[in-house]
């Protein structure tokens, strides 16, 4: 049984948009990161073989920047969901191939593929319940 206070909380349409904020911060303050390093994000396209970076950098950056705001707006959020899990999943073969390197590397890049898996799974769930979620009012309905 979740407690009234909680209730309120986590049905509140105000919690709902900073719970979506929050859930993307760690995209749209990358693509903010991306856009302040300019020089530094090119140099980061190139050294994964990104070539040529220049077409490559503003691509990360509106795929980040675009997807976080999807989702924090909650529209077409299935699609921000979308973008940022096909970003990260490709993130995995290009930055994090710890099936090629050697040990300790190889643990280190397989945790973080771990995590990446996660994030998706997260993005996921994100898309269902911006779908079933209402546009106005409360979110979910509290009963006894």
């Amino acid at each position: 049984m979740t407690p009234s206070f909680v209730g309120a909380i986590l049905s509140s349409r105000a919690f709902f948009i900073f719970a979506r904020v929050v859930f993307t911060f760690i995209f749209w303050g990358a693509g903010i990161g991306k856009i302040v390093d300019y020089q530094g994000t090119l140099a980061e396209m190139a050294h994964f073989g990104l070539n040529p970076p220049q077409v490559w950098a503003p691509l990360v950056i509106v795929t980040l920047l675009v997807g976080s705001a999807l989702i924090i707006v909650n529209r077409f959020a299935w699609l921000g969901c979308g973008m940022l899990a096909v970003f990260v999943a490709l993130t995995i073969p290009i930055a994090h191939p710890f099936w090629t390197l050697p040990e300790p590397e190889a643990t280190y890049h397989f945790h973080t593929f771990a995590e990446h898996v996660t994030v998706i799974g997260a993005l996921m769930i994100a898309a269902i319940l911006c779908a079933g979620a209402p546009r106005t009012g409360r979110l979910l309905q509290t009963g006894g």
